[in-house]
């Protein structure tokens, strides 16, 4: 267990919407970082595009498999939404912490697509069997993105996929009650 002085300067600060250019900065401080010892990635977010967030925790899952001897730690800070949890999640659990009165939103991914048919009858399925196929798949991402969130915690995918379309907003302390991070500081 990390002690909140352990925290008081992370080597990466995250703030604001994920995106290209969270992971631009995001991927320099990494590099920054030190390469053995704690490194502690700090984040506040109200959310933004869950491939990118998916992208710097593989980055994270990727540094932490190849260099054991680098404790990479996760600081959820005020608000950790939507991406932000996605992210968390591929953080062990023993290294994921938040600060007082954070909260956490969990969500499914969310659509938004217009799918023209003109022309031929014969012409408009496959249009509409691509739409199927992209959202089949985004929902095994996102279901993915669950699991790894959720191992180790007392919360079963059955209940997160139950709350999931309602914005399941978590404070602190029920993650933590719920085993979901190790500890508030």
């Amino acid at each position: 267990m990390l002690s909140p002085r352990d925290f008081a300067e992370p080597a990466i600060r995250l703030a604001g919407y994920v995106d290209h250019g969270m992971y631009i900065h995001f991927k320099e401080r990494l590099a920054a970082a030190p390469q053995d010892g704690l490194v502690v990635v700090e984040i506040s977010t109200l959310g933004g595009d869950p491939e990118i967030a998916r992208m710097m925790g593989e980055d994270i899952r990727f540094h932490s498999e190849m260099q054991p001897g680098r404790r990479l730690v996760f600081l959820g800070k005020t608000a950790v939404y939507s991406a932000g949890a996605t992210f968390m999640g591929f953080f062990a659990t023993e290294n994921r912490y938040l600060t007082r009165g954070t909260r956490l939103m969990i969500h499914e991914r969310i659509i938004t697509k217009d799918i023209p048919l003109q022309g031929p009858l014969s012409t408009c399925i496959a249009p509409l069997k691509a739409a199927l196929n992209e959202i089949e798949a985004s929902i095994a991402i996102q279901n993915e993105g669950f699991a790894n969130l959720i191992t180790g915690s007392q919360v079963t995918l059955d209940e997160v996929l139950r709350r999931a379309p309602e914005n399941w907003y978590l404070e602190a302390n029920e993650a933590a009650a719920l085993g979901l991070i190790t500890a508030v500081l």
